[in-house]
């Protein structure tokens, strides 16, 4: 019951920040995507690419980005987040095993 309320709460928190996915609004080429940007991005990724199927504004990956510093967060949030995703999926195939 726990886990369901948190993983509703995230999925309320997200989406109160749709506004932020990349793509979406005005393209601003004078204040590209940086760091933190790319991690939001990142964290919201698999939301970005199920709304970017229905919707043509919204894309996966900000193409008007800072480069390096751009790609760095955003490969350091998926590969977090699904990388903890795996993990934890490990430590509970080991606690059912016992």
């Amino acid at each position: 019951m726990i886990k369901l309320l948190k993983i509703a709460i995230i999925l309320l928190l997200m989406s109160m920040f749709i506004g932020c996915f990349p793509g979406v609004g005005i393209e601003n080429v004078s204040n590209p995507a940086g760091f933190f940007a790319g991690i939001w991005h990142g964290w919201i990724a698999p939301l970005s690419l199920i709304v970017g199927i229905f919707s043509d504004n919204v894309r996966v990956y900000e193409i008007n980005n800072t480069g390096w510093w751009y790609d760095l967060g955003f490969y350091m949030a998926i590969i977090s987040g699904f990388g903890g995703i795996s993990l934890s999926r490990k430590k509970m195939k080991k606690k059912n095993r016992e």
